[in-house]
């Protein structure tokens, strides 16, 4: 199969989809890898290093558009991109479709074949390509959430750790999963006093089995929430629906319960955000403020550590991008039904339920297509 690894267009993105490491191991399995100019740049891997592993060098994404059975990136396809793609190409990327009708609409228009990241599963459930994005987001969003806390930033002027006699700050993070325990794991880290909330009791009792002291497991309600966003200094939103559109769990009307100068990092954005006051940011301008509290919204958090976020993300995406080179995307799916699940989209047919529900639609199922 021929391959396409595109350059990323979204603003102050510097990920690339996939490493020369990863590219040698496809080329030795006896695929064709075109990679765009300058791709791996920003992830300080030069063309030079994609050439030596055996992969060609095109000048532009038109190229590779027209010339890929299966194109791969790291974010959506930017609108500049809908009109490259082709009906029945392979586009292998995170989509988040939930999170944005227009770019669901225009996918359909393409006719292509839609495989998100976010949606593939593992044999246990898990989401394997979400995963290693989401351990860096979480460990970010503690660093936000430090870095914003300085008067200089916007913040309150709050060292997340305190020091002797003066007590720390208290951050609060809504979802235990991965990205919410890998924030929790930092903040905790950095001394401050962490409330990690969760609706799964058996996901709970691991929490509080394995985090540090001054890290305390609750159960996730709307009353705790409200109670303890009065004593935050930040919060933290790492909430995930499977396929579908985050939660609002922290309302406009809670904002007016906090101090001024709160910080709320929404790492949840990618699916619309679990802040009702939450919309999307960039790197260059990450910030916003409603009724005094300032909001950090960044869509694609990995990508201000690229290196870091690339070869994760490569480790990952790799396996699958191999079984859908090697046998495309209809036999892939019939023998691995984790692949199945990350179809979303297929010649103008929403085929993921928690899309589809999102916009109100019937979603026809996969087994149909395959």
């Amino acid at each position: 199969m021929i391959v396409g690894i595109l350059k990323e267009i979204k603003p102050q993105e510097n990920r690339v989809c996939m490493t020369p490491a990863g590219t040698e191991i496809m080329t030795h399995q006896g695929h064709r890898i075109l990679v765009e100019q300058g791709a791996g740049l920003g992830s300080g891997f030069g063309d030079d290093a994609y050439r030596e592993a055996g992969a060609e060098i095109v000048p532009a994404a038109a190229t590779i558009f027209a010339r890929s059975d299966m194109v791969m990136h790291v974010k959506e396809p930017q609108p500049s991109e809908f009109k490259l793609i082709r009906p029945g190409q392979t586009v292998f990327t995170y989509f988040h479709f939930a999170a944005s009708q227009e770019l669901t609409k225009a996918m359909q228009g393409t006719g292509a074949v839609c495989i998100a990241y976010e949606t593939i599963t593992d044999a246990c459930g898990r989401l394997p390509l979400l995963t290693p994005m989401s351990e860096v987001a979480g460990r970010m969003a503690a660093q936000e959430a430090a870095k914003y806390n300085e008067r200089a930033q916007g913040g309150r002027g709050i060292l997340l750790g305190g020091v002797a006699g003066v007590k720390p700050a208290t951050v609060l993070v809504l979802g235990g999963g991965v990205v919410g325990t890998n924030a929790a794991q930092m903040a905790a880290g950095l001394g401050a006093t962490v409330y990690l909330l969760d609706t799964n009791l058996d996901r709970l009792r691991y929490l509080d089995e394995v985090m540090p002291k001054n890290c305390v497991p609750l159960y996730s309600t709307p009353a705790i929430i409200r109670e303890l966003v009065r004593e935050a200094d930040a919060v933290i939103g790492a909430v995930l629906v499977h396929g579908a559109k985050a939660p609002h769990l922290v309302t406009r009307k809670m904002l007016g319960r906090m101090k001024p100068g709160t910080v709320l990092v929404d790492v949840s954005i990618d699916q619309g955000g679990c802040f009702e006051t939450s919309r999307p940011t960039t790197h260059a301008e990450p910030t916003f403020l409603v009724d005094g509290i300032l909001h950090y919204c960044v869509t694609n958090m990995p990508g201000a550590v690229p290196l870091t976020s690339t070869v994760a993300l490569t480790n990952a995406t790799l396996p699958y991008a191999a079984q859908l080179a090697q046998k495309g995307w209809q036999q892939a799916a019939r023998d691995d039904p984790g692949i199945a699940a990350g179809i979303n989209v297929v010649a103008g047919k929403i085929t993921c339920p928690g899309v589809a529900q999102a916009f109100a639609l019937p979603p026809v199922p996969i087994d149909r297509l395959l």
